[in-house]
């Protein structure tokens, strides 16, 4: 059997060699990471399903070919993805009895799958994505490794919480707003967003709020992460950016590094994190690059959120309209949460007009961003406009107006990303209190590699792969 603290200290790279040379099988690597979920996840409420043995003796079994780069890593994905064995459930009571999928995998999954990954079942995420902590009327709220009474932000809050807790080494998890890069950054973790449509296909990035999302992952370490993005990326026809390969270390470059303190929203973030900014901008220009400060941006915050919000409310009276005829009814209390139940009466009530602006001023919000790398490679600013916040904070029984208002003010940083297409990432590089706070790296379109090569370069100058939460007060086994 092999030793929990050793299972725990390799990432999912070192996991596929030790399998590869023949020092570890698959079977003992997913009976380490079952044995972790039933320690640890009483406390932490970052599992959704565990998969049932017909599922991993199926569709959920990775390729055992020694070549795939990924061979036998046990993985948990997000309950938004569909795939065949498991209950697509997107945090919602709505969809909480429906069987499990049968249909053919995406083709996302099915790079998954050919990377050698072995599916244990899905993580939390909040209600279809929507709100920035991981607190369902279905599953309950998922707990920050880090500290009791904490969230672990949202909606990808269970991926970082397995991941940050030790249960798996990497976990997928999916971005329409930062909802890949904040739950990183408040626990201790790497977050990469790819550009748009880098990655192949999800079946579910269809539709103007479906542009937004972009699936990847949440991953201890940057090699991981690149490793993954190498196995997942179109590389065919199909392919919207020139293919990157897989990005294996720091690169010579020098880049020009702007650096934002303000929000989108024209509002600074609290002056713990503006210090570690400084702190971050201060090592950058210790490893040769050029930090320049950047004047708060001529972007449109407000009628950015708004794109965004009218975006999701029209996402759900669409869902609305379609399971109504199936229940018979229109879903009420007992099938979704009250912030969904408000987004979609409040969409209900806007005409065309209305949404095509709201859709239009989005688009010139991201237009604006993009001019600023006509100046700059990469723009520098914190992950969250505030510390790691308590439960309750963002929960979905709170009204959708306060809710919209403390998301703006909470996470003002990242959503222009989805709407530009950018890639983006979060670097674990700073803490505040004794909670991992993380550093956002963006850039423009397609230039993903030269993100993953400034995080090989951080990482190494400040490695964080080391700080772990303490597991005391979560493990039961203990």
């Amino acid at each position: 059997m092999i030793d929990d603290a050793d299972y725990q200290s390799w990432d999912a790279v070192e996991m596929a060699r030790l399998v590869r040379i023949g020092e570890l099988t698959a079977a003992e690597l997913t009976e380490a990471a079952d044995r972790l979920i039933a320690r640890y996840d009483p406390a932490l409420h970052a599992i959704a399903e565990v998969a049932p043995p017909v599922a991993r003796r199926g569709p959920l079994v990775g390729t055992d070919d020694p070549a795939a780069p990924l061979l036998g890593v046990p993985f948990l994905v997000k309950e938004v993805l569909a795939v065949p064995g498991l209950h697509w459930s997107l945090g919602s009571r709505l969809f909480a009895g429906m069987p499990p999928v049968t249909d053919a995998p995406t083709p996302y999954v099915e790079r998954l799958l050919a990377a050698g990954l072995r599916i244990l079942g899905t993580t939390t995420s909040s209600e279809f994505g929507l709100l920035g902590s991981t607190e369902t009327m279905l599953h309950g709220a998922t707990v920050n490794p880090w500290r009791p009474g904490w969230s672990a932000g949202g909606s990808s809050g269970g991926s970082a919480a397995a991941v940050a807790a030790g249960i798996v080494p990497i976990a997928h998890a999916s971005d329409g707003g930062g909802s890949i890069r904040y739950p990183a950054a408040m626990t201790g973790l790497f977050g990469f967003m790819p550009s748009r449509h880098r990655c192949a296909s999800t079946g579910a990035d269809q539709g103007a709020y479906g542009e937004l999302v972009v699936d990847h992952a949440i991953s201890r370490t940057v090699r991981d992460s690149a490793t993954l993005l190498a196995a997942t990326a179109r590389t065919g026809a199909d392919a919207v950016h020139p293919p990157i390969g897989l990005v294996s270390g720091p690169s010579p470059d020098r880049r020009r590094i702007g650096i934002l303190s303000t929000t989108l929203m024209g509002a600074a973030a609290e002056p713990e994190l503006l210090a570690q900014l400084a702190r971050v901008a201060d090592l950058l220009a210790e490893l040769g690059h050029e930090p320049v400060d950047l004047a708060p941006l001529a972007v449109d915050g407000a009628a950015a959120s708004l794109g965004f919000y009218t975006g999701a409310a029209v996402a759900m009276v669409g869902l609305v309209q379609m399971m109504t005829p199936m229940l018979g009814h229109p879903p009420g209390a007992d099938e979704l949460e009250p912030f969904t139940l408000e987004l979609a009466a409040w969409g209900a009530t806007l005409d065309t007009d209305t949404v095509a602006r709201a859709g239009q001023g989005l688009a010139a919000a991201a237009d604006a961003y993009l001019r600023v790398f006509d100046s700059v490679d990469v723009i520098l600013s914190p992950t969250m406009a505030a510390a790691p916040w308590p439960l309750g904070r963002l929960a979905p029984h709170l009204g959708r107006e306060e809710l919209i208002r403390r998301t703006e003010a909470l996470i003002g940083y990242t959503p222009i990303h989805n709407a530009a297409g950018c890639p983006a990432m979060s670097l674990p590089l700073t803490e505040v209190e004794g909670l991992p706070v993380g550093m956002h790296l963006a850039a423009a379109p397609g230039a993903d590699a030269m993100l993953l090569h400034l995080a090989f370069e951080l990482e190494a100058a400040a490695p964080w792969a080391g700080r772990r939460p303490d597991p005391m007060w979560f493990d039961r086994g203990s």
